[in-house]
C-alpha cells in the first residue's frame, strides 16, 4: 500500500521468505557456501540452527537456487509432523513421484529407482527438511534410513536438518547417537547485532528499489533493533507496521512515535523515552545587603569596647582608606 508513496518497486519488509532479500552477515555467508558445498560434494548429512525467524527457510532457498537446476532434484518438506509413513509418501510426492505404492517395500525400492536414475543422470538428489527440531523419534530414524542409500563411495541422498536450536538438544540424545555419527558439517545462524540491523535496513530498501536516504532515523534503527532482538521476521514486522503509520500520517519520515506505535501493536517491548534534558536552574539573584557606611562609630559597635579595640580597627580603617 505504501510502496508509490516511497518510491519503491515491491514491500521491502514482506514475511513471506524471499532469497533475493537474504541478508548475508559472516555467518549466514558461511551457512551458505558450507551447505552449497555439502549438496554438490554429495556429504549425506548436513545440519543447520537457529533461533525462530533468523532466515533459515530463506538461507535454503537461496542453497537451492545456488545448485544449477540441471544438476539438482529436491524434495522440500516444510511441516515434518508427521507418522513415518504420511513422511516418506510426502518425500516422494515431492520428488515428483505421481503414484505412491501402499506397500513400503514397494515405496523404497521406487525411492530408490529414482534415487539411481537421478544419479547416472548427474544430478544431486537433495532432502531438505525444515522445522526439523519438531520431527518425532520414529520420523529421525525414518530419515537416518533414508540416508543409507549409496552408490559405490557416494551418498545418493543429500539430507539438509533445518531447525530452531532444539534441533542441536535433540541430536545430543543418546538414543540419537546413531544419526547424529552420520552428520558432516553442521552450521547455525544468530540474531543480527545492532550494526547489522542497520545494514539489513538498507539492503533490504535498496533490493525494494528505495532510492535515496533510507526513511528510518538512526535513532529509530536503535529502537527496532533493542524491541527485534536482532531476529529479521521481528525486523520486518516492526519496519512495515511503521512504514504503514508513516504513510498514513503522510510522513515522509519513520520517527519515534511510529516505531513505538508499532511496538505496541506487536506486543515488543521498547525502552522507555527518553525525556527531555531539564533546564538548568538560574542562580537567584542576590538581594541587595543594605550596609551601613563604614566608619569608626559603625564598627566600634562590634568590638569589645575598649580602647585597645578601637585603636586596632582605627588603624585598619586608615590602612584601607575607606574611614568617612
Amino acid at each position: 500500500m505504501y510502496n508509490n508513496f516511497f518510491g519503491l518497486r515491491q514491500n521491502p519488509f514482506n514475511m513471506t521468505p524471499d532469497p533475493a532479500f537474504l541478508f548475508l552477515t559472516a555467518r549466514h555467508r558461511e551457512a551458505l557456501v558450507g551447505l552449497t558445498y555439502a549438496i554438490m560434494d554429495r556429504k549425506g548429512f548436513v545440519v543447520l540452527t537457529g533461533d525462530a525467524g533468523t532466515g533459515k527457510t530463506t538461507l535454503l532457498a537461496r542453497v537451492l537456487q545456488e545448485v544449477p537446476t540441471t544438476k539438482l532434484q529436491s524434495s522440500v518438506i516444510l511441516n515434518p509432523t508427521l507418522t513415518p509413513a504420511e513422511f516418506l509418501e510426502l518425500v516422494m510426492l515431492d520428488f515428483g513421484i505421481k503414484h505412491v505404492p501402499n506397500s513400503k517395500a514397494r515405496r523404497l525400492a521406487l525411492m530408490q529407482r529414482l534415487l539411481l536414475e537421478g544419479h547416472r543422470e548427474g544430478r544431486i538428489s537433495t532432502l531438505v527438511i525444515d522445522e526439523a527440531h519438531k520431527l518425532s523419534q520414529d520420523v529421525l530414524e525414518e530419515v537416518r534410513l533414508l540416508g543409507n542409500f549409496e552408490y559405490g563411495d557416494q551418498k545418493l541422498l543429500q539430507i539438509l536438518l533445518a531447525g530452531q536450536n532444539e534441533l542441536s538438544d535433540l541430536l545430543e540424545r543418546d538414543d540419537m547417537r546413531q544419526l547424529k555419527q552420520r552428520i558432516a558439517l553442521r552450521f547455525s545462524i544468530e540474531p543480527l547485532s545492532p550494526d547489522d540491523v542497520d545494514q539489513y535496513i538498507r539492503y533490504r530498501w535498496t533490493t525494494a528499489g528505495g532510492a535515496g536516504a533510507v526513511p528510518f532515523a538512526p535513532e529509530v534503527v536503535t529502537q527496532i533493533a533493542y524491541c527485534s532482538r536482532g531476529i529479521p521476521r521481528v525486523i520486518n514486522a516492526v519496519c512495515d507496521n511503521a512504514l504503514m503509520l508513516a504513510f498514513s500520517n503522510a510522513s515522509s519520515v519513520v520517527d519515534e512515535r511510529h516505531v513505538r506505535e508499532a511496538a505496541g501493536d506487536l506486543k515488543l517491548d521498547l525502552p522507555a523515552p527518553t525525556p527531555p534534558p531539564l533546564p538548568t536552574p538560574a542562580e537567584p539573584a542576590m538581594e541587595p545587603m543594605m550596609l551601613e557606611p563604614l566608619t569608626l562609630r559603625t564598627l566600634e559597635r562590634y568590638g569589645n569596647g575598649n580602647g585597645a579595640s578601637r585603636s586596632f580597627i582605627g588603624r585598619w580603617i586608615g590602612r584601607q582608606g575607606r574611614v568617612h
